[in-house]
């Protein structure tokens, strides 16, 4: 596999773990084949003890990457304590993100990394997106794209890819918001992106249950007949391969997840539970159905370790691995 152009990491909030996992990532991926460029702080990076490399464009990201972290400096406005964050340099944070995607919608860049961000003091700010994956989606939504347009989220832990048809939607309204619409596009985007980002040319889809029991026949509910058999029977015609409504207290285990690729889950902890018990440090969090590969650590700022060297790097490392082998399958194809 050629690496490609580098990977662009976001350096997140810079009060969070952001640089210190960042820098733990370099030292465990400095001498693999995909390199990344951070954006962000130059001078906030050597603060982490290591070398670190200012370029002057992405592509000289290759040349340094195996001696020193690779970064487009774009400096923060003020000065940083660990665990205290500040709404002056939140415009910064956004910048950030803004630049790393214009990078790999211009091919500069393979895919996007972004380190945790802290969504207080960027709304303190004037940001007006609930995070990152929305703002994301804003800044490309002008690019060609031939797939059916997301956002969908997907966690993943070792062989399991559970991805989210809800978010961040109050338990009591999540039945009114599992539509058949709601599945079938979520579906389309996970199907499409199984094939383009993940190299699998006859996807298998899984699809959790509402109610306990699958709703025990209209026992213990209505959502599995009234909507996601109807909506599962309506993708199987368009020729996607997904299951009926599956009793999700049976979905999760060994042989279970070997027959399916992805599966889709109708709320957040539906997904985030299986995906965290089994590997709560390396899951990772990866957007499906944009223009530009994206994933993140599948946690938060820390602003309780940060500064303490207490802070674990599996997730980014996984995260960055990731992204580099959908960048890969995307180029294949």
């Amino acid at each position: 596999m050629t690496a490609g152009p580098p990977l662009a990491l976001t350096m997140g909030e810079p009060a969070g773990v952001g640089p210190e996992i960042i820098a733990r990532a370099w030292a465990a991926l400095k001498k693999e084949a995909q390199p990344f460029v951070v954006i962000g702080d130059a001078a906030l990076m050597r603060a982490q003890g290591v070398p670190v490399q200012t370029l002057a464009s992405a592509g000289e990201a290759a040349g340094a990457f195996g001696r020193a972290v690779p970064v487009l400096d774009t400096p923060l406005p003020a000065p940083v304590a660990p665990g205290r964050p500040d709404a002056a340099n939140a415009g910064t944070v956004a910048d950030w993100i803004e630049q790393a995607v214009n990078l790999v919608l211009a091919g500069e860049a393979a895919g996007l990394v972004t380190a945790p961000i802290a969504k207080a003091p960027l709304y303190a700010a004037g940001f007006r997106f609930p995070g990152h994956t929305e703002f994301i989606a804003e800044l490309t939504a002008d690019a060609p794209f031939s797939g059916t347009r997301g956002p969908v989220m997907m966690l993943t832990a070792k062989d399991l890819r559970a991805c989210l048809v809800t978010i961040h939607s109050p338990l009591a309204e999540v039945p009114e918001l599992v539509t058949a619409e709601r599945v079938t596009r979520t579906a389309r985007v996970v199907h499409e992106s199984m094939r383009r980002d993940f190299g699998i040319a006859r996807p298998r889809l899984a699809l959790a249950a509402l109610n306990p029991h699958a709703g025990e026949g209209g026992a213990l509910g209505l959502e599995e007949i009234e909507v996601l058999g109807p909506a599962a029977a309506t993708l199987r015609g368009e020729g996607i391969a997904i299951t009926d409504p599956l009793p999700a207290d049976t979905l999760f285990h060994d042989e279970a997840r070997a027959g399916y690729d992805a599966v889709l889950c109708l709320y957040h902890d539906q997904a985030l539970i299986p995906v965290k018990t089994l590997d709560f440090w390396g899951g990772v969090n990866a957007t499906l159905g944009l223009p530009v590969v994206r994933t993140s650590p599948d946690h938060g700022t820390g602003f309780d370790i940060a500064g303490k060297g207490l802070a674990r790097a599996d997730s980014l490392i996984a995260a960055l691995r990731l992204a580099a082998d959908m960048a890969a399958a995307r180029r294949a194809r």
